[in-house]
């Protein structure tokens, strides 16, 4: 009973943290708790903090002794328990929260038991996950697919993203691993999930995943269009740290949009414009889309406006110059994280950041 009541705590603790940890019914969350932590780690984690501390900081807050703390954190780390930067020869720990963080870094542990865990979970955990706005992910479009008469702000850029990185690592995509391991394997690339971090040798020490080199990220970008796989990252103007590249077979958050008609995917920006009289109906297109926007009726194409993400995967398919991309900001503009961080500043009775205090003021209509 003791053992469970930790495992219970850290799911009240995981559901408090962004993206939830829903209970269940019949304790499907506990079980998957157990099969990732031991009560001992458990215990721990519910005394870490979402900011970033060193286990001294962790030991003179909590009142555990210092003696191993370090040690205790990193093996955590290392399981993808905690989060870790290694700045030197300092360390700083962080909790996670399920998802994006705890789930994704059981990549290297994930096995038949777990999958069919996770999978036994997602039904309870998916659908108010799945139906949160605003968006956690958006569409990045193939680049050379974006209109040259139109500049394209840098977070539309796959490019500039990758431009902005220092490190780069290519982990094994644990969706498709996951759908692998309960019978139905992917028959698309597998290791296309990209890391990207602002510091030098940030992944150095990785217990997960693969270094590649700048020139290797793009050079996987290329392979994951060719593949058909669609580029998402996160929903924001400044920060990207991650390139997902998704099929429609395996991506939750790509299922979830056809099974349920939920958006945890915003789209690029842009939009696909279909010329029908340049049609040939040779359906490349509809073979392409992800999402179902594209089918092809009589003999010719025919494309939905609504369920059209602009990833640019169709314009890059077609051979007759019958598709191609344009700017729609009804398709949604990513949040600007200086402008929330300038929110909270004032909150505090802080000075914000100069154009973030700029565009508080744009935003509250103040000359």
């Amino acid at each position: 009973m003791i053992k469970d009541d930790i495992y219970c705590k850290l799911s009240h603790v995981l559901d408090t943290l962004p993206n939830g940890f829903p209970a269940t019914e019949d304790g499907a969350e506990i079980k998957l708790l157990k099969k990732i932590f031991t009560p001992e780690q458990a215990d721990l984690f519910v005394d870490m903090r979402l900011s970033f501390e060193k286990a001294v900081q962790v030991a003179e807050r909590t009142g555990r002794a210092p003696e191993g703390l370090e040690e205790a954190l990193t093996s955590m780390a290392e399981q993808g328990q905690l989060f870790m930067i290694e700045l030197g020869p300092t360390r700083f720990f962080r909790m996670m929260p399920w998802v994006f963080g705890i789930y994704e870094f059981q990549i290297g542990r994930m096995d038949k038991e777990f999958a069919e865990l996770v999978n036994a979970y997602a039904p309870v955990y998916g659908r108010p996950f799945f139906s949160n706005t605003p968006q956690l992910m958006k569409t990045l479009a193939v680049e050379t697919t974006l209109p040259v008469h139109q500049e394209s702000l840098p977070y539309e850029k796959v490019s500039a993203i990758i431009e902005s990185g220092l490190s780069f690592l290519v982990n094994e995509c644990i969706c498709k691993k996951e759908k692998g391991l309960l019978g139905a394997p992917c028959d698309r690339p597998l290791d296309v999930c990209l890391a990207i971090a602002p510091i030098p040798g940030v992944f150095d020490k990785s217990p997960r995943g693969r270094l590649i080199t700048k020139d290797e990220a793009y050079q996987l970008l290329e392979k994951a269009e060719e593949a058909g796989l669609v580029h998402l990252t996160s929903n924001v103007q400044v920060g990207q740290y991650f390139i997902c590249n998704c099929c429609k077979c395996c991506c939750s958050g790509v299922k979830a949009m056809k099974d349920f008609g939920t958006r945890i995917v915003a789209p690029s920006g842009y939009v696909a414009e279909l010329d029908v009289g340049k049609c040939n109906g040779c359906g490349a297109c509809a073979d392409v889309c992800l999402y179902d926007g594209i089918k092809v009726v009589d003999g010719r194409a025919v494309h939905s406006f609504d369920k059209c993400m602009g990833c640019g995967l169709c314009v890059s398919r077609c051979d007759v110059d019958a598709l191609k991309l344009r700017r729609d900001n009804a398709k949604g503009i990513p949040f600007d994280v200086r402008l929330i961080a300038a929110d909270r500043a004032l909150i505090a009775g802080k000075e914000p950041e100069k154009d973030a205090w700029d565009k508080i003021r744009q935003k509250l209509g103040m000359n």
